[in-house]
């Protein structure tokens, strides 16, 4: 496999979309730049960001005020610690669009629309999303594609 410097930025940070909307945005693994970049919009309530720094970079020591937000929608982000995962992309209305495989190392932010998993190898993966945790009343679950339906983003 290439190393990073040799990938397009666009196999490094992928975007998936309904239209105008983005449903995920994945940081592979081989991704890799100087200072600080924020991939997110600024009104999204979850951020993603990636920094790299020199040693001895100092980031001064602080505290994150109290500002009311109003929180509508989840977004997850998921880290693959381990496997390979394929990842299916569905709109708001239960219609399947596309899959894509995400593999060890990789970060998926999911924004918008509905999504499932299968694992294809074992796999480890670390979430994050906003709570509190409504349960049940979080989401709606609907079938799953067949294997033979399944599109892989090229």
């Amino acid at each position: 496999m290439p190393n990073s410097s040799e990938l397009p930025l666009s196999e490094m940070i992928q975007e998936f979309y309904d239209g105008s909307t983005l449903l995920a945005l994945i940081l592979r693994d081989s991704y890799k730049a100087e200072g600080i970049k924020f991939f997110t919009p600024s009104d999204f309530s979850q951020q993603l960001g990636y920094m790299n720094r020199p040693q001895g970079y100092v980031i001064p020591p602080h505290v994150h005020n109290p500002v009311p937000r109003e929180v509508q929608y989840t977004k997850e982000v998921l880290f693959i610690r381990s496997g390979r995962v394929r990842v299916d992309f569905y709109t708001d209305a239960q219609e399947y669009l596309q899959s894509t495989i995400l593999e060890s190392g990789d970060i998926i932010l999911l924004a918008y629309g509905g999504h499932g998993f299968e694992m294809l190898e074992e796999a480890e993966m670390i979430e994050v999303k906003q709570g509190p945790y409504a349960g049940e009343q979080d989401k709606t679950r609907f079938q799953g594609i067949l294997a033979s339906q399944v599109r892989l983003e090229s």
